[in-house]
């Protein structure tokens, strides 16, 4: 038996192949694929990014499905399950990282559709201890961007430690920053949206902006002082020049939260750090216990993704359409309708 996939190899090179059907391995679950979110971040495998880009490889790493088929040694998961995978996939619990209990950081843990196959593809193997739990009443083509983007801005936002009511920037307006927006007002905050033009002026207020900071006409650093200065900013545009701007908006112990993998580097003064003690940091996803966390808390405060879905078959003209820019906001890859 086999199963469809879209690997990549090169730069751009997609190919539909079929794979044959294997049983898990200890450790592993196959998962017959629901949904897959495409995310910028799947560049590391689609743009040749990785140590060898002539191996081929199934890019995708927001992928939700249902379990039919679980390794030995395998615990606590059974056929029939609905899970889901992040780009972390899972953690070997072996290395010093997941000793001490810092999961995000092993040394060992395969990354979904970059070092391991992922979820442009009907099936999908997961290591075990990277599985997350989705709930079935979520649609999982809304579940899907939640496993990159939303663990990704919401952790963010929370490592960032602003007080309830303290002003928070959300840098950007786009696949990460309309979930960041989403997150920091259910996390209490009052929210300025940065982002350039005047025309998702209206949009950043229906998401929960309490301000609107046009890049393209003032000084964002500026328009946040005069708010009397964030105590976080969350930066998710994939410019380090952009985020290089933002410092000086920072109040006293604020923190510039750097989400958003840019190519550029973010250039700083070391007097904006220095005085008023001021912080970058950065954030990288979360853990799959995590994940089930935040898409709990998802639910329950009524945070979800603005999609556009495809049906797998169109797999490489969703990346272009991802890669445009234009999508509103998270582009998903439909299996149930293919």
């Amino acid at each position: 038996m086999t199963y469809h996939a879209f690997q990549v190899r090169g730069e751009r090179q997609f190919e539909l192949v079929e794979k044959d059907l294997r049983p898990p391995r200890s450790g592993e679950v196959r998962v017959r694929v629901l949904s897959c979110g495409v995310c910028h971040s799947d560049v590391l495998a689609v743009e040749g990014q990785r140590p060898d880009p002539d191996e081929p490889v199934v890019p995708g790493h927001e992928a939700v499905g249902t379990v039919d088929a679980v390794g030995t040694d395998v615990t606590g998961w059974a056929v029939g399950d609905r899970v889901g995978v992040g780009f972390l996939g899972g953690p070997c619990h072996q290395c010093e990282p997941c000793r001490r209990g810092d999961f995000v950081n092993c040394t060992d843990q395969p990354l979904t559709g970059t070092s391991v196959d992922g979820g442009y593809a009907e099936v999908l193997y997961v290591r075990a201890s990277g599985l997350v739990r989705v709930p079935a009443e979520l649609d999982p083509l809304l579940a899907a961007p939640l496993l990159c983007a939303g663990i990704t801005t919401a952790n963010g936002l929370r490592a960032a430690g602003a007080a309830p009511g303290a002003l928070v920037g959300v840098q950007g307006l786009g696949g990460l920053g309309h979930l960041g927006v989403q997150y920091a007002k259910k996390l209490g905050h009052r929210v300025a949206v940065i982002t350039r033009g005047s025309e998702k002026r209206q949009l950043a207020a229906d998401l929960g902006g309490d301000h609107y900071i046009d890049s393209l006409s003032q000084d964002p650093a500026a328009a946040l002082r005069e708010l009397g200065g964030a105590a976080a900013i969350l930066a998710t545009a994939a410019s380090g020049t952009a985020m290089t701007g933002l410092l000086g908006g920072l109040r006293p112990h604020g923190a510039l939260v750097v989400v958003g993998a840019a190519p550029d580097p973010v250039e700083v003064s070391t007097a904006d750090l220095i005085f008023g003690s001021r912080r970058i940091i950065g954030s990288l996803t979360g853990s799959s216990i995590g994940n089930e966390d935040n898409m709990a808390f998802s639910m329950s405060a009524g945070i979800m993704p603005m999609i556009e879905s495809m049906p797998f078959q169109r797999a490489p003209e969703a990346y272009e359409r991802m890669m445009s820019g234009q999508a509103r906001f998270r582009v998903v890859l439909d299996f149930t309708h293919s």
